[in-house]
């Protein structure tokens, strides 16, 4: 293919990359609470790497789901998700290379997207578009304007949108937003937490299939202009396709991968979930010194406009972790211990700020709380029972967005070097601070 032919291709598909170009009809799907409640979620995947497999697996073990068709650019991995869903991986009608192809199935109730993140916001659109509610794998998008366009698109289609960070739905941090409605720590000073690795190798560094490619052929053919899609043009590059979260143009690095992770439960946590006012960041390459543009080591502040700050330390080259608590001027609420976000914890701890300790007991009991978690369903089931019930999901995309911002604009301010600022009222990122 000429360079000439690639771009009159590549300048195609971004213009007929949205539904109504596609020949996608909108809006065309029932309703699933309309249907019988025996009746089982039809479901489709699009995206089926190392996440989207899990994800594959994770769902076919849920009772009242189903998968009818699977997605992915490369040969190999749709065939192998078709096979372990039960589906003839030779069936153009259920095995797709195009997702809009896969949209198009008015049968499907639902789709699960783990794609690169460059690829978020676009089939999510078209996915909510064409009336299938979505579960969204972290981060929500890659950049502040598609999150704002994706929570959007929620609100005008009325689907049900979950976004893909798991520990969300643990009892923790709804034991803290509890605790905070009652106003157990006073004003709210400071939430801090980290997420750190370590490795020999290098994080991402995932296996790369030699023989793959867009010069592959059967199974090893991968569709590298369609893997691209928003993203800029390149030549094919087996690190960007198998370990996409070093670069740029597809991922945010530890910011979208990691602390969306810490992010989120924060915005569950706190009263009501908030936009940031200013975020810092800093960090670099200190280790692994490979071909990525992603700092291993990463930190971000950012400020509140209700007068707090949240404070998160990264590495990739060290794993231990700082304890994830937030601080008020009354109390501390001592979330993980461990500082290890993802995952159940069997209490919180709620300790008076020793000014305070005479009028925390006389009101609460003790000086020391100590709050037990409960189980919960998981992030899937909750899905899975909004998609029935209409209800809104744990991570919502108006608390999912929230986040995203934040995550951008930490992503936006290291790669700039600027203090960045958020305008609330308009909803757009600024250099300087928004004018009262």
């Amino acid at each position: 293919m000429t360079n000439e032919t690639h771009d009159a291709t590549r300048r195609t598909f971004l213009k007929t990359s949205s539904l109504s170009a596609a020949g996608l009809t909108v809006l065309s799907h029932k309703t699933f609470a309309q249907s019988e409640k025996n009746d089982a979620i039809q479901l489709g995947i699009i995206g089926i790497g190392g996440r989207g497999s899990s994800l594959l697996d994770t769902f076919l073990k849920k009772q009242g789901a189903k998968f009818v068709a699977v997605c992915d650019v490369y040969v190999k991995r749709r065939k192998r998700a078709a096979e372990k869903a039960g589906l003839n991986p030779d069936d153009p009608k259920v095995c797709f290379a195009d997702y809009r192809e896969l949209l198009k199935r008015d049968d499907i109730d639902a789709v699960i997207i783990a794609t690169p993140d460059h690829w978020h916001s676009t089939i999510a659109i078209d996915a909510l578009n064409a009336g299938k509610d979505v579960y969204l794998e972290k981060p929500m998008t890659k950049t502040v304007e598609q999150a704002k366009q994706v929570h959007e698109t929620v609100q005008k289609t009325g689907r049900v949108l979950q976004v893909g960070s798991q520990t969300t739905s643990s009892d923790q941090w709804w034991k803290v937003k509890d605790v905070m409605q009652k106003g157990m720590i006073g004003k709210l000073i400071m939430s801090q937490g980290s997420y750190h690795r370590n490795s020999k190798e290098g994080e991402w560094n995932w296996d790369i299939d030699p023989n793959a490619g867009p010069k592959g052929t059967g199974d090893d053919y991968i569709d590298w202009d369609m893997w691209l899609g928003p993203a800029p043009k390149r030549e094919w590059s087996a690190d960007r396709f198998f370990r996409f979260r070093k670069f740029w143009d597809y991922s945010g690095g530890i910011a979208t991968d990691l602390f969306y992770h810490v992010m989120a439960p924060f915005n569950i946590c706190w009263p009501e979930p908030q936009f940031p006012y200013k975020v810092a960041s800093s960090g670099g390459i200190y280790v692994f010194k490979d071909s990525r543009e992603v700092p291993d080591t990463f930190a971000f502040m950012a400020e509140y406009p209700g007068e707090h700050q949240v404070v998160l330390s990264s590495s990739m080259a060290n794993d231990t972790h700082i304890p994830g608590l937030i601080r008020g001027h009354e109390a501390t609420i001592m979330i993980v211990e461990h500082g290890q976000f993802e995952g159940r914890t069997d209490h919180i701890t709620v300790t008076a700020q020793r000014p305070f300790e005479k009028e925390f007991k006389a009101k609460w009991g003790d000086t020391v709380i100590k709050i037990p978690t409960e189980p919960r369903e998981d992030h899937y089931d909750n899905f899975l029972r909004c998609v029935r019930t209409r209800e809104k999901p744990n991570l919502d995309s108006g608390t999912a967005y929230r986040a995203m911002v934040t995550i951008a604009m930490s992503v936006e301010s290291f790669r700039s070097g600027k203090i960045l600022y958020f305008d609330e009222k308009n909803e757009k990122v600024l250099d300087t601070p928004p004018k009262a």
